[in-house]
């Protein structure tokens, strides 16, 4: 019994890891989420592999890349939800959507590492430097307005899930776990921002 319990913890225990970015990682970054330009140095990344619970209950084995500043808190948070079952529906590397920040939302992915602008900027998101995550984005979209005064949701696909009174699985609340953990560790949550809101979203 003991020796089955030493298994099980050591299975667990490797399922949570921040790793440099290899080579086979870094070929399916490159042109994508590491795209032309990209300024920051692959030393300052780390690969992390992460379990997590979707909300029927399956355990799934997810990865991100992150800044290694955050990579610790990363998974100290990850490893929280994960003993909280609360529930993740995917983390796949971006660039399984080539780098396309759209697709990954509308497919409920979360993730943090993509250099890229942010939307209807020219400026360089937190994405860029893997210092924000974006969790559970379909169910917790980014809503602006323009230039115009018309709504935009990011993605499009989550206009329905913009009416935070609703209740709907994937929900991040301010208050849940997921809030308090982020928080705890020093990141802003989008969905107090003012100009803007997007509940996806956690960066530091």
């Amino acid at each position: 019994m003991a020796a089955l319990m030493a298994v099980s913890m050591t299975v667990r225990a490797q399922v949570f890891t921040a790793d440099t970015i290899s080579d086979e990682v870094f070929a399916r970054m490159k042109g994508k989420s590491f795209a032309v330009g990209c300024n920051i140095p692959r030393s300052e990344l780390r690969y992390l592999s992460v379990a997590h619970y979707d909300l029927s209950g399956n355990v799934r084995q997810g990865e991100m890349v992150c800044n290694r500043a955050i990579a610790d808190d990363l998974l100290e948070i990850f490893r929280e939800l994960y003993r909280n079952k609360y529930p993740i529906e995917r983390m796949r590397l971006i660039d399984d959507y080539d780098g396309d920040d759209e697709r990954s939302m509308r497919d409920n992915n979360t993730s943090c590492f993509n250099f890229r602008q942010i939307a209807g900027s020219t400026k360089l998101s937190a994405h860029s430097r893997g210092m924000a995550v974006d969790v559970n984005p379909l169910y917790n979209p980014c809503v602006r307005k323009d230039r115009k005064g018309r709504w935009i949701y990011q993605p499009a696909k989550g206009k329905p899930y913009a009416d935070r009174s609703r209740k709907f699985g994937y929900k991040i609340e301010k208050g849940d776990l997921c809030y308090r953990l982020f928080t705890g560790h020093g990141f802003t949550w989008g969905g107090n921002w003012r100009s803007l809101k997007d509940y996806q979203h956690f960066e530091r």
